[in-house]
C-alpha cells in the first residue's frame, strides 16, 4: 500500500451576505416575503441551518452561506410523547420539520420569561451552535400544557421547583409557590 494521500483542505463556503429568508415566530419559513409552501423544501433548508457564536443564523452548504433572520427560535416543538414516569421518564418532541428530539443531557429543556409579562416560554436544544447559543425549538403552547401536566415537585438548590424528568435529568419549569406541593 502506498503513502496516504494528503488531507484535502476544507472548502470554505462563499459568503452571500443577507439572504431574503425569515423564520417567523410561528415557525413559518418566508422567502422574499412569501411563505415557503413545500414542507420538503423547508426541511431541506432546516438541515443546513447553523448558529454562529454571535447568535446569528445562517444557511450553509459546502459551497455557499448566507445570514437569515429568525424572529424567535427556528423550530417549534409541535408534539410530545413520553414513556415511563418519575426519574425513569423519557420525553421526546417532534418539531415542525418532523425532527424527533429526546430531552436529556444532550438536549436540555429551558424556560425563558418575558421581561414585561413574566410569561414563560419553553425551549428544547435541537443542536449546538458555534458558541454558547444553540439552535432551539420553542415548545408550542399546547405541548407546554402537556409538559406541565407531567410536572412533579423537586428540591433544587434549596428551592421547591416544578419540573419534568427525562433521561434521568430534571428540567425545572418554574418555582413552586410557597405552600403548594
Amino acid at each position: 500500500m502506498g503513502p496516504a494521500a494528503p488531507p484535502r483542505p476544507k472548502r470554505v463556503p462563499i459568503e452571500c451576505g443577507d439572504l431574503p429568508f425569515v423564520i417567523r415566530r410561528d415557525g413559518t419559513w418566508m422567502y422574499r416575503g412569501s411563505p415557503i409552501g413545500r414542507k420538503e423544501l423547508v426541511c431541506l433548508f432546516s438541515s443546513v441551518l447553523k448558529r454562529e457564536a454571535d447568535g446569528s443564523f445562517w444557511l450553509e452548504t459546502p459551497a455557499e452561506r448566507g445570514r437569515i433572520e429568525v424572529e424567535d427560535a427556528p423550530f417549534i416543538a409541535v408534539e410530545m410523547d413520553w414513556t415511563g414516569d418519575g426519574q425513569e421518564q423519557n420525553l421526546s418532541f417532534r418539531t415542525n420539520v418532523d425532527q424527533v428530539i429526546a430531552a436529556g443531557p444532550e438536549h436540555p429543556i429551558r424556560v425563558a420569561h418575558d421581561l414585561l409579562t413574566c410569561e414563560p416560554t419553553p425551549y428544547i436544544l435541537v443542536r449546538p451552535g458555534a458558541g454558547h447559543l444553540a439552535v432551539e425549538a420553542r415548545i408550542g403552547r399546547a405541548v407546554y400544557y402537556e409538559l406541565v401536566a407531567l410536572a412533579v415537585p423537586e428540591w433544587v438548590n434549596g428551592r421547591q421547583m416544578l419540573g419534568v424528568w427525562s433521561q434521568g435529568k430534571f428540567f425545572s419549569l418554574g418555582e413552586l409557590p410557597d405552600g403548594e406541593e
